[in-house]
């Protein structure tokens, strides 16, 4: 990775970024944390910073469900929405380079680049099977701490209300009173020129703060109720054009609790980690703003449907 960070660092350089930044964006495809983390290893404060905003960009290995959920329930599962989900990310990142370079808080050249490569070696079946556990168990903690709280309480927020002043539980067609419902329609207007302006969605963008796979579990509980499916009843409230903006939203809006976390240590700063969290979700919403009007012509949710119907 080394070598690739020299390779690729006059590239890098293009939109304000230093090869290192490669790393910690390599990294972050599996985990946001650790990508953020392994800023740590550029010098220049102002890339460092910046290299910290733009890493969770990139689709971790928590928003694989969540990608892996709109491809089959509202394209067909086709394979264009991953790969186009990782193209965004990085366009996301470029852009954000090239802008933020732009301003007096990040001007100025890239610092040179310095590394020392190592030579190569293979890795160790003890160290590569030592990891593939660390890994999966740190999944399956997550899993049955967090994910399973969230869940839990997701569902009792969904399934009880006031009905006629008094508190029980609801019936599958009295959704719409519940407490869950009275909270998302607070804040869904925020996200109306979206064009999922509706409280499930909301909720669902709300949870995944938390952790990003929470956004499955919550839709899976939100849109459960009806004849059909969670699939059907997705594909019902949602048109390619606004499940792709949804998409894009919570691809690119502030990654979860954790990751938070990290940007927290890592900038050492209580207001540059709020300026992160600002940029990052003020730009998600833009970008999903754009994105179901079309830019320069071209809608990517038609494009991908259009390619679906191809294959």
């Amino acid at each position: 990775m080394a070598r690739i960070a020299f390779v690729l660092d006059r590239i890098f350089r293009k939109f304000g970024l230093s090869g290192k930044s490669f790393i910690p964006m390599l990294v972050g495809t599996g985990c946001g944390i650790p990508g953020v983390m392994a800023s740590r290893t550029i010098e220049n404060e102002r890339d460092r910073r910046m290299t910290i905003m733009t890493t969770t960009f990139i689709p971790c290995g928590a928003k694989v469900p969540f990608i892996a959920m709109i491809a089959g329930a509202i394209f067909n599962g086709s394979a264009w929405v991953a790969t186009s989900a990782y193209f965004i990310g990085m366009a996301a990142i470029i852009i954000s380079g090239v802008m933020l370079k732009k301003t007096a808080m990040f001007a100025g050249d890239p610092a040179p680049f310095v590394m020392e490569l190592p030579a190569y070696h293979m890795p160790t079946l003890i160290n590569v099977l030592r990891s593939m556990w660390e890994r999966g168990w740190s999944f399956i903690k997550k899993a049955g701490t967090i994910i399973l709280l969230s869940t839990i309480v997701i569902w009792f927020l969904s399934f009880f209300g006031f009905v006629d002043g008094e508190f029980r539980m609801l019936e599958e067609d009295q959704l719409n009173m519940s407490i869950l419902a009275g909270i998302g329609n607070v804040v869904s207007w925020i996200f109306i020129p979206l064009g999922w302006g509706n409280w499930q969605a909301t909720v669902a963008s709300v949870t995944g703060l938390v952790a990003k796979e929470n956004i499955v579990g919550t839709m899976g509980i939100l849109y459960r109720g009806g004849e059909g499916t969670v699939y059907q009843t997705l594909a019902a409230a949602f048109t390619p054009v606004t499940a792709y903006s949804f998409l894009v939203f919570n691809l690119l809006c502030a990654p979860c609790f954790a990751a938070i976390g990290a940007i927290r240590r890592e900038m050492n700063n209580m207001k540059w980690t709020w300026f992160a969290i600002g940029y990052q979700c003020a730009f998600a919403y833009v970008i999903a703003l754009i994105q179901p009007s079309g830019l320069a012509g071209i809608h990517l949710p038609v494009l991908l449907t259009t390619l679906v119907k191809v294959n």
